[in-house]
């Protein structure tokens, strides 16, 4: 009973819109990755460009069915905390 941590979308317009080798197992779940924000704290595969833009390109992590869903829901409260973080210092600043 793990539907909820996969979806498949093949009909999509961008699908694939990274190489894997078992497409059948490609998670949709997570077309936009929730850990961008971590910067090189999200574990993924990932480099910076000329100026300074996270390229996410060759990172499959949060698409790969066995292992993505547990990763991104343990890094989500890293998420969590910098949002927290940044409201409070917002407050502060009132």
């Amino acid at each position: 009973m793990n539907n909820y941590k996969f979806i498949h979308h093949k009909e999509c317009e961008f699908f694939p819109c990274h190489q894997m080798e078992k497409l059948e197992d490609f998670n949709c779940m997570f077309c936009y990755c929730p850990l961008y924000m971590l910067g090189d704290k999200c574990g993924g595969n990932f480099k910076y460009t000329p100026h300074g833009i996270k390229d996410c390109s060759n990172c499959i992590l949060p698409h790969i069915k066995e292992v993505g869903y547990a990763h991104i829901q343990k890094k989500m409260l890293e998420v969590i905390e910098i949002v927290q973080q940044e409201h409070l210092a917002k407050k502060e600043e009132k």
